[in-house]
């Protein structure tokens, strides 16, 4: 899928800035001892597939995050394998296999010794581990493409190679690389590099509080707010939003309490790098997705531009649509973001990736484009992205996908909701229905789950799920 066809000729001048990026960082020398486990670009083995979370901080605030390694079946077609530490939900699998027509690939339990989330390493002990020897050994090689690229997963590939003595590769960047998408810190400097300080928000980092302190009250000049963030949390859940104007008259002490008080009710670790930033007034924060080929393959391919689902004044993502904003937004928003997809490229990234962007400033007559973090992984707007183009050929509809909570609902199976929703439930064999149902297994504790809208336009998903989907749920 292309949205207009971006400026690529300057590729030299994106090659040196990345090269002296990985130089500064030294990536050559830290990513060399994983080698043998880079994906090459090719899909000739058995695929497995986990969604291990673990590698991010500051998910309890999140209802049912144990579950969410579920949707790793999603990606999943027959002959391949997925890993889970917690039991699919009752009727999950035969939805999967017979509503979407998305195979019957084989599903490895996995018993990690210290947490719920740790799917990799869940899958070092037995009987986990042999089963995925033996998948190795019969498809003669084997490839691992986890939620993101974190070192469990690394070390998973490494571990069967060892004991297989075949050929295992992963569909992730390197850890160094993963934490240079995910870290806010890193990826603004990268950003930098490669299109100069103001394609981002206005951005400091430090590293205590006198310092994180300082770099506010700076900012406060002619903003309304500004924002502390903590550097590898997801959506907004490490993000503490301050008003300028009950701020800027306190003295230093008064000042720095606020934001010692703001960093101990995120779990802030002392010493740990930290974020202050301008927070733009503004609700358009549009998403590029893309997927990142080996280096020297293939160009990063865009998959989609969309539109982030927020709420609240933190801006907590809920879900998405396909981007409605005028053409030359859309094809601003490629421009830009290939430059990063590149550069993240020629430093080793591969696999799945995704760009947060904001649109300021007036739409209609200057808009300005910035960058604000990158979702070096699989996430809330690129798995239900996916599911619609594996079970809806053709041109992509038009659709709103988010997740779904209501107390009511708490208790209530997977298999009773498919029963309420009845003929709006989307049949793959048939392309009747509206409705496509994933990460369910929080409805037991949550009264939670995820939905995909289609429709015709835009308008219209947005209608059946804030009120056809209610409706006919009885809640």
């Amino acid at each position: 899928m292309s949205l207009g066809d971006p400026q690529r000729t300057d590729l030299s001048s994106m090659e040196i800035a990345a090269a002296a990026f990985s130089e500064k960082h030294a990536l050559a020398t830290v990513q060399s001892h994983l080698d043998a486990h880079r994906w090459q670009g090719d899909r000739r083995w058995p695929v497995l597939h986990l969604d291990d979370v673990s590698g991010i901080p500051f998910l309890d605030g999140i209802d049912g995050v144990d579950q969410y390694q579920h949707r790793a079946r999603l990606r999943c077609g027959d002959g391949d394998l997925f890993a889970t530490v917690t039991e699919p939900a009752a009727g999950y699998e035969e939805y999967c296999r017979d509503q979407l027509l998305l195979g019957s690939p084989r599903h490895i339990f996995a018993f990690p010794p210290d947490g719920p989330l740790k799917v990799s390493s869940g899958c070092w002990a037995p009987p986990a581990f042999s089963t995925l020897v033996d998948c190795a050994r019969s498809g003669q090689g084997l490839l691992i493409e986890p939620y993101m690229g974190i070192e469990d997963s690394w070390e998973l590939a490494a571990r069967i190679h060892r004991e297989a003595k075949v050929p295992v590769q992963v569909i992730a960047p390197p850890p160094v690389v993963t934490w240079i998408a995910n870290d806010k810190a890193h990826f603004s400097e990268l950003v930098a590099a490669v299109l100069g300080e103001d394609a981002l928000v206005l951005t400091r980092t430090a590293t205590d509080v006198p310092t994180l302190t300082k770099h506010l009250r700076q900012m406060f000049s002619g903003v309304k707010r500004v924002a502390i963030k903590r550097t590898r949390c997801a959506s907004a859940m490490g993000n503490r939003l301050l008003l300028v104007e009950p701020l800027q008259h306190l003295d230093e002490a008064a000042l720095q309490k606020v934001v010692e008080e703001s960093l101990l009710s995120m779990d802030w670790p002392a010493g740990e790098e930290v974020l202050a930033c301008v927070w733009e007034e503004t609700d358009l924060s549009p998403s590029t997705q893309w997927w990142i080929p080996p280096k020297g393959s293939e160009l990063p391919r865009l998959d989609g531009v969309y539109e982030q689902i927020l709420a609240g004044e933190e801006k907590l993502f809920i879900g998405s649509h396909p981007s409605t904003l005028p053409d030359e937004i859309n094809q601003g928003l490629e421009r830009q973001s290939f430059a990063i997809a590149f550069a993240l490229q020629q430093l080793g990234y591969v696999g799945r990736c995704s760009f947060d962007h904001l649109v300021v400033g007036d739409l209609e007559r200057d808009p300005q484009l910035k960058i604000t973090e990158c979702n070096g992984r699989w996430g809330g707007t690129s798995t239900p992205m996916h599911l619609v183009d594996r079970v809806i050929p053709g041109q992509r509809p038009a659709y709103r996908a988010q997740d779904f909570v209501h107390q009511d609902l708490i208790g209530v199976s997977f298999t009773e909701i498919c029963q309420r929703i009845g003929s709006h439930l989307f049949d793959a064999g048939s392309g009747d229905g509206q409705f496509l149902l994933y990460n369910v297994g929080p409805l037991i504790g949550s009264g939670k789950f995820d939905v995909i809208a289609i429709a015709a336009d835009s308008t219209e998903a947005d209608r059946l799920l804030t009120e056809v989907l209610p409706e006919i749920l009885g809640v």
